[in-house]
């Protein structure tokens, strides 16, 4: 059937009106796979990824490769490494990675300082994104960390966002193995739920974190009288403006710990020394899990002299002993079982001992060093 010019010419805007809201009538199901209007926006945020560096060549390269493939795009990421002046191959390899992959952003900063605090600092004052990213060296971010991180603090369900570690060991002999269990079981760190909690919940701290650029002008930078411990006393004073933080397990990151017994005791008792500094600002801020190494390990320097002198002592002290060497050795079962492995029976007890002996003499060093000081 002929159709005549002139009802052509009406039916066409009419139809082009029909299609239009069928359109509109579609949009957001799944026949169309387009993202929300307002993830896009977000996407289109800058965010600096802040990192502190020292003698990180065996770990640096991977996590830029790692940043390199997050699912935000990385047209819109910055890397700011500020490094303290490292002596191996760090800034060699992060040159090298710069020149393979000229589509990435990556400035080197110098920490003439060297410690981490300063380090961030440097990082923060020299970015030009909307929100601050801190990662790790030793860390491998997932591929929608960014992503996920960006989109909370978008939303406005939190000022510090933080997810999962997933501690990973330093290589495959049993001391490294044993160290990372023990850096993600609750005998060991307590009620750090980051370690291993599969729950979002808003907490007291979390590994790293992100943050909205302008919370910084709000609350100030990182601590630099504070050599570690300075994330957690950034998030004491995010929750003294009344700001969340949130941990969401589905944010997760490797991180690589410590290889063998001495670094990991050199790690612990900093922990420690640094805990008691910082709990001379904020001593409220005290928790079961800080406080239960420094007294185990007083009870057991104390109840070791008093029982050359009182016998009683001697049956308290080895009571004591054997009920946390029995802990030590439950806490093993399952992941013996699990890995087939009868050395961790050793190995976990060993590197979780260290941990608490470490953390409690780091504390108390602190602590008996401000009374002398005092004097």
């Amino acid at each position: 059937m002929l159709v005549s010019p002139g009802l052509h010419l009406f039916c066409k805007p009419v139809l082009l009106i029909f299609e239009y809201f069928r359109i509109l009538s579609t949009y957001g199901k799944n026949e169309f796979k387009t993202q929300d209007p307002e993830k896009e926006l977000v996407l289109m945020s800058l965010v600096s990824v802040i990192i502190p560096c020292y003698n990180e060549e065996k770990h640096i390269t991977n996590l830029l490769g790692a940043l390199k493939n997050q699912t935000y795009s990385i047209k819109n990421i910055e890397i700011i490494i500020a490094d303290g002046n490292s002596t191996d191959d760090t800034v060699k390899k992060i040159e090298l990675f710069k020149k393979n992959s000229p589509n990435i952003k990556i400035m080197i900063l110098q920490n003439e300082k060297r410690i981490i605090p300063s380090a961030l600092n440097l990082a923060i004052q020299a970015s030009q994104g909307d929100y601050i990213i801190r990662m790790d060296a030793h860390s491998l971010p997932n591929y929608d960390y960014i992503e996920r991180c960006v989109s909370h603090l978008e939303d406005g369900n939190a000022e510090n966002v933080g997810g999962l570690w997933l501690i990973q060991p330093a290589s495959d002999n049993l001391i490294s193995k044993s160290i990372a269990y023990a850096a993600s079981h609750p005998l060991g760190v307590g009620d750090a739920k980051y370690r291993y909690s599969e729950e979002k919940a808003y907490v007291e701290t979390v590994p790293y974190g992100a943050f909205k650029k302008d919370l910084f002008n709000k609350i100030g930078l990182f601590d630099e009288n504070l050599l570690a411990n300075e994330d957690y006393e950034f998030n004491t004073r995010i929750q003294k403006i009344g700001g969340r933080i949130l941990f969401d397990p589905k944010i997760k990151t490797k991180y690589i710990a410590r290889e063998n017994l001495r670094t990991l005791w050199k790690q612990y008792f900093n922990y420690g020394f640094w805990k008691f500094k910082m709990l001379q600002k904020y001593p409220e801020t005290i928790r079961w899990r800080q406080a239960s190494p420094p007294l185990f390990v007083i009870s057991i320097i104390m109840g070791s002299i008093i029982a050359v002198f009182i016998r009683i002592f001697r049956i308290v002290l080895f009571f004591e002993l054997l009920i946390y060497f029995g802990l030590l050795i439950l806490s093993s079962i399952k992941i013996v079982k699990k890995e087939k492995d009868l050395g961790l029976f050793i190995g976990i007890p060993l590197a979780i001992l260290t941990m608490h002996f470490a953390w409690g003499l780091g504390f108390l060093s602190s602590f008996f060093g401000l009374i002398i000081q005092k004097k």
